[in-house]
């Protein structure tokens, strides 16, 4: 299907090729699991062909849309009881472990993975507050399972590294671990994974920035609606 979508492409008029280079640009400003290149409109193009011809685009059906629910609440709704259901996979887990909370495993993880790094960027990683993720990091230093020295660039800073004894700790909880990861995706096929996972990374990519800033509660809605236009319908 690509292969004709990209044939038929090359040989229609040049105000369809422009207006397919002007979404493109739209989408990968929002949106950068594409690259900004004739590769990445290619893919992007292929991509949502096949959208189009399979069911992504039918319209379905959630609870309460026949009362006029929006898809936005719908969604957010999902997001709230998934991530209910992954926390309470999470603590079965490590029910029989160490382990106090998921962040504890979580912070763990991350050290292990992308190696070691100031508490900040830790915390930061985390998506949490610095006062959670001090108290995170606190507990997790009182196990003994970080260690933390001076920055050599920053003695302000202070570097956070998983020791022995986290790796021991967190390698004999990984094959609950995994399983519980395993169980959230659910029965879904590796086609819909890889869809799902290009969506939340651009709800990902847009929220981040955001958080980051750390605006007040009070003017955080008022702020973000104002600097992003959500009354235009996006398709």
């Amino acid at each position: 299907m690509c292969t004709n979508v990209i044939h038929k492409m090359n040989y229609q008029n040049i105000k369809e090729i422009i207006g397919l280079l002007e979404q493109f640009e739209t989408d990968h400003a929002a949106d950068e699991s594409y690259p900004n290149d004739i590769d990445g409109f290619k893919k992007w193009v292929c991509d949502t062909e096949n959208r189009k011809g399979g069911t992504i685009l039918d319209e379905p059906y959630w609870e309460g849309k026949e009362n006029g629910r929006s898809a936005e609440s719908a969604i957010s709704t999902l997001l709230v009881h998934l991530n209910r259901y992954a926390k309470t996979y999470s603590k079965s887990a490590i029910s029989d472990s160490e382990f106090t909370t998921q962040e504890d495993f979580i912070y763990l993880i991350n050290l292990k993975a992308f190696g070691e790094m100031t508490k900040m960027e830790l915390i930061k990683k985390n998506i949490h507050d610095k006062p959670v993720g001090m108290l995170i990091i606190t507990r997790l230093l009182k196990q003994g399972w970080i260690t933390q020295a001076e920055s050599e660039i920053d003695k302000r800073n202070r570097i956070i590294s998983i020791s022995e004894k986290g790796l021991d700790v967190l390698d004999r909880q990984m094959k609950k671990i995994r399983e519980a990861t395993d169980i959230i995706t659910g029965d879904l096929r590796y086609t819909e994974k890889m869809e799902l996972i290009r969506i939340l990374n651009k709800l990902d990519h847009f929220h981040r920035p955001i958080f980051s800033r750390n605006i007040e509660n009070k003017e955080l809605i008022k702020t973000v609606y104002q600097e992003h236009s959500f009354k235009k319908q996006i398709h």
